[in-house]
């Protein structure tokens, strides 16, 4: 940057030249993530000979299918301005809640209401205590990250729940048209989640909190209402992809979801939504989540190490995160320019 006479300062013809790509790149986000995860499909194809397979695709889907649904509730939560650190906890307590109703000959359908219903508690606990007691989003989601995973380990304590009833199993491992039931469910959730998030005006609201909350509030937006519903949907979502979890794989394990809520964190925030709040769609998480599960089973595939696959997570978190504030940065100084 250079100072002119008038003590003005201009940014180099090269600099601006960067940020007005940039800028273009975040408003047409979604289709420059889809266009780089078609370019990574073709890439490990090449280079693993197997990535593009049915089969392949399947077992990728299969994995991602329940991290979708609890995209939903995470985009939510980001784009009221918090996030939720108790989605892998809640996701752990809801399978075991309703495999223990299962065990104890309750039907089905009121087993996993059950399940779903503790996570939905967990959420509105959460979401009372960053309304009503003005605890901040980390440490009220991280205190229940404790307390719904201890409370899955006390429960069962500590060994995995099986012996559940067969018929359980058709929502996880049956089949509608050739395609999974699982993903059917977590496309239909994730389809209806970015509807309502983009369409319904009781979901608006969550934008509106996000982008200002006290224009929010001064608008006449109930902001503790909204927050509250954020909250408790994320824990619905997280319990019942738990539920379906446990439906696939037979077992309802106490330590399952570990390490999830960094997953989807990083997922969301790679498909557009901000630390900030007031930006994000559930489409653009889902394209996060295909992206993130794609460099998992490329580097599978390419028999990388597991300890270095924790490592490139680790990285693909910090970098998202670091594009989220360069872009926010980037475009508080565009704003500023045309005022």
């Amino acid at each position: 940057m250079q100072a002119t006479s008038s003590g003005e300062i201009r940014v180099p013809a090269e600099a601006r030249t960067f940020q007005s790509v940039l800028l273009r790149l975040l408003r047409f986000r979604e289709f420059a993530l889809i266009f780089l995860i078609i370019l990574i499909g073709l890439v490990l194809q090449a280079a693993t000979g197997r990535f593009l397979t049915t089969a392949n695709l399947n077992a990728i889907m299969l994995g991602f299918a329940t991290s979708a649904i609890i995209v939903v509730g995470m985009t939510a939560a980001l784009v009221s301005g918090g996030f939720d650190l108790s989605v892998g906890s809640v996701f752990a307590l809801g399978g075991v809640t309703a495999a223990i109703a299962l065990r104890a000959n309750i039907p089905i359908g009121l087993s996993i209401l059950i399940g779903v219903g503790v996570g939905m508690l967990a959420g509105f606990i959460t979401g009372t205590m960053i309304t009503r007691a003005g605890i901040n989003p980390f440490i009220s989601t991280l205190g229940m990250m404790s307390i719904a995973r201890g409370a899955g380990y006390a429960i069962t304590e500590g060994s995995p729940l099986a012996n559940l009833p067969k018929e359980f199993f058709v929502f996880g491992q049956g089949q509608m048209l050739g395609i999974p039931n699982l993903v059917v469910i977590a496309l239909v959730i994730v389809f209806v989640g970015d509807i309502l998030m983009r369409r319904s005006a009781l979901f608006r609201q969550i934008y509106y909190v996000g982008g200002n909350e006290d224009a929010a509030r001064l608008s006449g937006i109930n902001v503790n209402r909204v927050k509250l519903g954020v909250y408790t949907l994320s824990g619905l979502l997280a319990a019942l992809a738990g539920v379906l979890s446990v439906s696939r794989f037979t077992v309802a394990d106490p330590g399952a979801g570990t390490g999830e809520e960094l997953r989807i964190i990083a997922a969301c925030i790679i498909g557009g939504c901000s630390l900030q709040g007031g930006k994000g769609t559930v489409f653009g998480g889902l394209l996060g989540l295909i992206f993130v599960g794609f460099i998992n089973n490329g580097m599978v595939l390419l028999r990388v190490p597991v300890y270095w696959q924790t490592l490139a997570m680790g990285v693909i978190l910090l970098l998202a995160v670091g594009f989220d504030t360069l872009s926010q940065r980037l475009q508080a100084r565009a704003r500023r320019a045309k005022t």
